[in-house]
């Protein structure tokens, strides 16, 4: 079975989730970020401890809103990096914190 989209881009007076998802009966919030070459390093590395509290601040301002009661709760951070042609390459890491 597959990701069910709840939200996207869904904001608040603490900032936005990129990503709300339901997946069985998990609800996963996704961040995404995406990079052009490597010189700020790759887009994964962005999501620090601070960006990691935020994510988690948010998700607790969505359940508090949400009619979801999910069974779990999961963070995932989707990389995606674009090449100098312009082709993207897409990695997610399930469970990253």
């Amino acid at each position: 079975m597959g990701y069910r989209l709840v939200a996207r881009n869904w904001r608040c007076s603490l900032g936005e989730l990129d990503l709300v998802l339901v997946r069985d009966r998990t609800l996963v919030f996704c961040e995404v970020k995406t990079r052009r070459g490597t010189a700020l390093g790759a887009p994964y590395e962005a999501v620090g401890w601070r960006k990691q509290r935020k994510l988690q601040r948010l998700a607790e301002a969505f359940l508090a809103v949400s009619p979801l009661v999910p069974a779990e709760v999961r963070f995932d951070v989707a990389s995606v990096s674009a090449d100098g042609a312009g082709r993207l390459s897409v990695y997610v890491f399930e469970a990253a914190f």
